[in-house]
């Protein structure tokens, strides 16, 4: 346990009970049970926490529902430095052919 013998530990016990007093060692034993208990608490949380977040990371997206169309994303156009000429833009048109355009 820790690395501390019997002897060190009865040692330890017999100057505890010689500071705090036979009156108050029970209470101050009560105080670090219920903190190694909320320590423990708080380590599994902590522990499942880690787990569901590792978990989420390491499951693939989901795929998109048969029939749904993912929305297209389109870039901004870069802005051009001043002197350069702006390249053109393409737009596509309702019959799906893109059409190019002069900025």
């Amino acid at each position: 346990m820790f690395g501390i013998g019997m002897s060190e530990l009865l040692l330890l016990f017999v100057l505890a009970l010689l500071i705090f007093g036979p009156k108050k060692l029970p209470e101050i034993g009560k105080q670090l049970g219920r903190a190694l208990g909320e320590l423990r608490r708080a380590s599994e949380d902590l522990k499942e926490g880690w787990a569901a977040e590792v978990a989420a990371v390491e499951e693939p997206p989901a795929a998109p529902a048969a029939g749904a169309a993912a929305p297209a994303e389109q870039a901004p156009a870069p802005t051009p430095a001043p002197g350069e000429t702006p390249l053109p833009t393409v737009e596509p048109t309702a019959g799906g052919e893109p059409a190019s355009r002069e900025a």
